[in-house]
């Protein structure tokens, strides 16, 4: 399976690269000789930030995989379709809640 939805892939990446960014800066403290502390904060926001991202690819998953079983909406009753992904969401939100509390 593939990340499909452009803007999950696009938030993911770009989750991705921030925390990239934060690893290259904590490879320089310690190699500037800095001390641990300042480190071990940086440390904890990388892995916070891959947490968050973590969570970004379930809820990406389970979309996927919710769709995939409760089959392509019928274009022809588009009140359905839309309630149906109301749910999907909501079933969504709800999980990625819950999972981001076991952090």
């Amino acid at each position: 399976m593939t990340t499909l939805d452009n803007d999950a892939r696009t938030d993911i990446l770009n989750r991705l690269k921030r925390a990239e960014g934060q690893l290259r800066g904590i490879q320089r403290m310690i190699e500037a000789g800095e001390p641990c502390q300042p480190v071990a904060v940086q440390m904890s926001a990388v892995r916070k930030a891959l947490d968050s991202t973590w969570l970004r690819m379930v809820r990406c998953l389970m979309a996927q995989e919710l769709n995939e079983r409760l089959g392509a909406p019928d274009t022809d009753d588009a009140a359905a379709a839309a309630s149906t992904a109301e749910v999907v969401d909501a079933v969504l939100d709800q999980m990625e809640a819950m999972l981001g509390k076991l952090r």
